[in-house]
């Protein structure tokens, strides 16, 4: 299945009952009243993209139809407006992907390339760590794991059974330990035996957050005074079930440390697919990476465009 097949698949139960709420609102309308575009509204909202986006979208639509004058029995006029409306939203959330090349290759910023991982306990962090050393060992790379969640004994044996399973190596202590001390360590590893990237998990619990805020600043000062340049890469990891309370937990990491984009985890047989429109405005940070499924291949760089194509697609 190639990669829009797998988004439009990982999008069928949004894009079902989004396109075929909108398509019942306007078909059979000959005069679109404000009324319709009220409902438009409250669908956009129960789609998760927030009551202030979904005013914002629902204006730009309707702008758009009247100006050129279609009803609501053309649904295509009315799909293809209302997708050029959202695509304006991702317009910053899909700014060009850092992560990648021209060549659509993930491009390395140093050796070792760091990324560190970071987002709430259970949004699937250790998962998207190791698809994306998948990802690099595709174009023949050396790629070390770093089990810095050492809080949540079960995160570092589920890195270790991925770091099994992909053959790449791995640096962990015991359950309890500094995780700092762990990123130091895979760090020193990586350097001495010629690692190209080194992907660390980190932890996420909430119930301290001036302690969570210190975790991270203190692994960040450590990636950095090892690794020039480092971390390159700070992905935040949001599950898309969660819908609007994502974002409010994202702001929390967004302050502890320098986050320089989104990875959108779960989206597969999720309703809330459309809390990425929301993410761009609310958290002014890129989405990076789209994960659409538990298999190692089912992460995909962000293409607004093809999110938005197969969001509203009709068939």
């Amino acid at each position: 299945m190639n990669p829009f097949a797998r988004l439009k698949a990982g999008l069928g139960k949004t894009r079902k009952q989004l396109v075929e709420r909108v398509g019942e609102l306007f078909s059979g309308r000959e005069t679109l009243s404000p009324e319709v575009f009220e409902r438009l509204e409250e669908l956009l909202i129960e789609a998760d993209l927030g009551a202030e986006l979904a005013l914002d979208v629902t204006e730009r639509t309707e702008k758009r139809l009247r100006a050129a004058r279609a009803s609501g029995d053309d649904l295509d006029a009315v799909i293809d407006l209302l997708r050029d409306s959202l695509a304006e939203e991702l317009g910053a959330a899909g700014a060009p992907n850092s992560a990648t090349d021209d060549d659509g290759a993930l491009a390395l910023a140093g050796k070792p390339h760091v990324v560190l991982l970071v987002g709430v306990n259970g949004v699937g962090k250790t998962t998207t760590a190791a698809k994306l050393a998948w990802q690099h060992q595709q174009r023949g790379r050396r790629v070390l794991l770093a089990a810095g969640d050492t809080f949540r004994a079960a995160a570092g044996d589920q890195l270790a059974i991925w770091a099994e399973r992909l053959g790449c190596e791995l640096v962990r202590h015991a359950d309890g330990a500094d995780p700092a001390a762990v990123v130091h360590d895979a760090l020193a590893a990586a350097k001495a035996r010629g690692v190209d990237v080194v992907i660390a998990d980190t932890a996420g619990r909430l119930h301290n957050k001036s302690h969570l805020m210190a975790e991270l600043a203190k692994i960040h000062r450590v990636t950095a005074r090892e690794v020039d340049g480092a971390p390159h890469e700070v992905l935040l990891v949001i599950d898309a079930n969660t819908g609007q309370n994502a974002i409010q937990q994202s702001r929390v990491f967004k302050e502890a440390t320098e986050v320089t984009g989104i990875v959108l985890a779960k989206l597969d047989g999720t309703a809330r697919g459309g809390v990425i429109f929301a993410i761009g405005r609310e958290l002014g940070l890129p989405v990076r990476w789209v994960g659409l499924g538990e298999g190692l291949e089912d992460l995909t760089p962000f293409d607004p465009d093809a999110f938005t194509r197969a969001l509203l697609a009709r068939d």
